[in-house]
């Protein structure tokens, strides 16, 4: 029963992180394309918006899309890019810590 229960707390853990990083990027991607936006002087331009936006969306749809049994590599990909840090994971296993610190560094 406490087995379950732990299981269940930190993947509530895990899924409030990947919401704080989600946006994160979110926000970073918001203003990016707002920036981009108001500079289009040319039909290219407004082209290479568009590539820009289909190839994050795709991106960040698989990014955050939550697998269990990947989410060390992905937290350690998202702390790698800035998206989210170390101390936001405090409350999670001392192990899943120290594996997700180290793959972040590699």
């Amino acid at each position: 029963m406490s087995k379950t229960k732990n299981s269940r707390t930190e993947e509530t853990i895990v899924k409030e992180a990947l919401n704080i990083a989600y946006e994160r990027e979110i926000s970073a991607l918001i203003a990016s394309v707002r920036d981009r936006a108001s500079s289009i002087s040319e039909l290219n331009d407004l082209w290479y918006l568009h590539d820009l936006l289909s190839t994050k969306r795709y991106e960040i749809d698989g990014k955050y899309d939550y697998n269990s049994s990947t989410i060390l590599f992905d937290f350690a990909q998202l702390v790698k890019e800035g998206w989210l840090h170390l101390d936001e994971l405090q409350e999670l296993k001392p192990e899943m810590q120290s594996k997700i610190s180290a793959l972040a560094r590699m």
